[in-house]
């Protein structure tokens, strides 16, 4: 089931957008502003964030400014009350993948939500198939010529996020704000020891290979 963030400081709203998103199947948590919103993304796995603008303390531009630089592809879902083109402009230019005006329609909120998700490659299954090889997200499971290997929750995050973006270099540093969180005191080097206990589980697996490229990071090659 998908989680999905909702950061806004309006405790109707916030009580609102959760309450529709639990009724469409998504599982929702809220912050009442951008700092919260990194605290509980430290403890929580969140597929999506739905976040108004105008907050106290850190912003929608400042929260979604962090994560970008942090090389996070969350998929952002801006609510705000301007329809100005600059602050669109401005929106976009942060780093948001959609908005919408105040006030909402949240069945149309709904119909965004999940094309976000789509659009984020995460698909409604949450399973990535790769020739012979099968990665289950709900399960946490990678299943190789039908034989099915279970993995800590921290190896399978890693490798699902780096199978999901077939040769795309993801450095440590985002690796590590990803999948441990931006707060983490873990050396980054954490990632390698992760790395290397993947590669030993799923050495009999040719569909996919790590690869390290020296002085930046780790990607995924699929087999053709």
């Amino acid at each position: 089931m998908f989680q999905i963030l909702v950061v806004e400081d309006d405790d109707k709203l916030a009580r609102l957008y959760c309450t529709v998103l639990k009724r469409n199947g998504y599982r929702a948590i809220s912050a009442e502003d951008g700092e919260k919103a990194l605290e509980m993304m430290d403890k929580e796995y969140i597929d999506l964030i739905i976040s108004d603008i105008m907050m106290p303390n850190m912003d929608g531009y400042e929260l979604t400014k962090v994560l970008r630089d942090a090389g996070t592809n969350i998929p952002i879902l801006m609510i705000t009350a301007k329809e100005q083109y600059e602050d669109k402009q401005l929106m976009f230019q942060a780093g948001i993948d959609d908005y919408m005006v105040k006030p909402v329609d949240v069945n149309e909120m709904i119909l965004r939500v999940g094309a976000l998700l789509r659009r984020a490659k995460i698909f409604n299954d949450r399973k990535i198939v790769c020739r012979s090889s099968i990665l289950d997200y709900d399960a946490m499971t990678v299943t190789i010529n039908q034989e099915e290997i279970s993995l800590p929750q921290k190896e399978f995050q890693l490798l699902y996020k780096l199978v999901s973006y077939p040769n795309k270099i993801f450095t440590r540093q985002q690796l590590m704000d990803e999948i441990w969180g931006m707060e983490s005191e873990t050396d980054e080097r954490t990632v390698d020891v992760h790395v290397n206990r993947l590669r030993e589980r799923l050495k009999e697996c040719s569909d996919l290979q790590i690869i390290t490229v020296r002085g930046l990071g780790y990607k995924v090659v699929k087999a053709e």
